[in-house]
């Protein structure tokens, strides 16, 4: 059974096309009214006459990430196993719904996501500033999620087996603006296997309420939390490999040179004599051997990125575990 979830927070003038564009493949339709100020979801209620349509209301505004974790439920809840969110301000084609169900449903992955970087003719249409806002939240995204093979972290286009969706842990994932990259991070401490499918760009006449001079600060730190747990999640709290001596080693090493060399060049600038040689030394070689530990962790990090996919590991344990 295949579902889709709509969050929706103004978007009534797109809506009602957004759901007509679902094909017969889809069996159920969510759609989240986000406390919308235009009443979307009574205007679904009132012209909509699809029968796999199904209103879900939140009495205050929450947040997109909050209205797709109450579309989830609900989902979960009809007994979908395969669970795909769409916007419904019509910039993402419900006729690729197909495309994203596929890597899910072969076992090919947990959770399949868009990205808009595959086809560089087609990205010539993205403003610049979305462009260049994508790369460097594209970076932060692969160090704070651990998902190196990934691009495009703040597309919403997903899909995710419900098997793996109930294990989310819906009431910490953020609520707005942060809610796709975080999802990246709660998949990866699950272990999920995600995968990139592609997609084209597309902008129509809606307005984005994201800005990014408003919300960098605010990623920067949240990135840097998800990074510090997924670090002690997957290296020190789950297991344990050469990488996790590999990072603290290198930053201590590193930090020490650092703060040496520094102290150093400070004296030998207010006292103006020269740094001895070997003072140098005791300074560049820990920063060297820092940098190299550091860059030993990353190939590491890099390397082992999720690649079995979670739903078919516990498809098999309950095959498994009936037999025994």
């Amino acid at each position: 059974m295949i579902s889709v979830v709509i969050p929706c927070y103004k978007v009534s003038a797109h809506i009602l096309g957004v759901i007509k564009s679902i094909g017969p493949e889809v069996d159920a339709i969510f759609v989240v009214d986000d406390c919308c100020p235009e009443k979307s979801g009574a205007l679904v209620e009132s012209a909509c006459t699809d029968p796999r349509v199904k209103v879900v209301y939140h009495s205050i505004n929450q947040g997109v990430g909050a209205a797709v974790m109450s579309g989830y439920s609900a989902a979960i809840g009809a007994g979908a196993d395969v669970i795909v969110k769409i916007d419904g301000d019509g910039q993402m084609d419900p006729r690729l719904i197909p495309a994203f169900v596929d890597p899910v449903m072969t076992g090919v992955a947990d959770y399949a996501k868009g990205n808009r970087f595959f086809d560089l003719e087609e990205i010539r249409a993205m403003p610049k500033i979305r462009l260049f806002g994508n790369a460097v939240l594209s970076f932060m995204t692969k160090l704070s999620s651990g998902y190196w093979d990934l691009f495009d972290p703040t597309n919403g286009y997903t899909a995710i087996h419900a098997d793996v969706a109930r294990h989310l842990p819906f009431k910490k994932i953020s609520s707005r603006y942060f809610f796709e990259t975080d999802m990246l991070f709660r998949l990866n401490t699950l272990r999920a296997v995600v995968v990139d499918v592609p997609m084209d760009a597309k902008y129509g006449d809606e307005v984005s309420s994201l800005r990014i001079s408003r919300i960098v600060g605010e990623f920067l730190v949240k990135h840097a939390r998800n990074f510090i747990k997924r670090i002690f999640y997957n290296y020190y709290l789950r297991d344990m490999s050469l990488a996790s001596i590999e990072l603290p080693l290198g930053l201590l090493l590193f930090a020490f040179g650092g703060a040496f060399g520094l102290y150093h060049w400070v004296k030998s600038f207010y006292e103006g004599v020269a740094t001895p040689v070997g003072t140098v030394m005791l300074a560049v070689l820990p920063i060297l051997m820092g940098t190299q530990f550091i860059l030993a962790f990353l190939g590491g990090d890099i390397a082992s990125v999720p690649r079995r996919p979670l739903h078919k590991l516990r498809q098999l344990s309950k095959i498994r575990t009936k037999y025994q």
